[in-house]
């Protein structure tokens, strides 16, 4: 490595390489997108909850909700810890996310946890993909953070799959 790779390398802060930041960072912009779609949703249908089993779900959907919007200031952050930037308007999220939105007027309790479990099992999957392509890049602090994001998010996956199971 040249003197001069290695100081451009240093001043980002991290010590990666351009080629390194510019795919993390993209990475990192679409996981927040979908960590940003996720938590909407997340919300909307423990704002949108009814039946029998409402306290509990209305209980269990605000705390993920909680975990999910950490997740997204840590991300954000890491982005500009790297020297990238991030997300900037609901349209940048719109263009990003790889998370379906939902705009129905009506559902059912099952099919919001359906839906909520399906979501999080796909950001699991995306939540891999980015651990890869921080790995690739040297990115130890990113992939240390990806880490913890996948066991909660496997969490919060086994929690509504065992629910959705149980109303069948």
């Amino acid at each position: 490595m040249t003197e001069r790779v290695r100081m451009k390398t240093l001043e980002n802060g991290a010590g990666l390489s351009s080629h390194a930041i510019a795919e993390i960072s993209e990475t990192l912009r679409r996981l927040l997108a979908d960590v940003f779609c996720i938590y909407v949703k997340t919300k909307s249908f423990h704002w949108h909850m009814t039946g029998r089993h409402f306290r509990d779900y209305h209980l269990l959907l605000d705390e993920h909700a909680v975990q999910i919007f950490a997740m997204s200031d840590d991300i954000a952050e890491r982005a500009r810890k790297i020297g990238a930037n991030t997300l900037r308007s609901i349209g940048d999220i719109a263009r990003h996310q790889r998370i379906e939105d939902n705009n129905g007027e009506t559902a059912t309790p099952h099919s919001m946890l359906s839906e909520l479990r399906n979501d999080n099992l796909q950001l699991t999957s995306y939540l891999r993909e980015a651990h890869d392509v921080c790995t690739k890049g040297n990115d130890v602090a990113t992939t240390s953070l990806i880490e913890g994001w996948i066991d909660q998010t496997e969490r919060r996956s086994w929690f509504l799959m065992e629910i959705v199971s149980g109303l069948q």
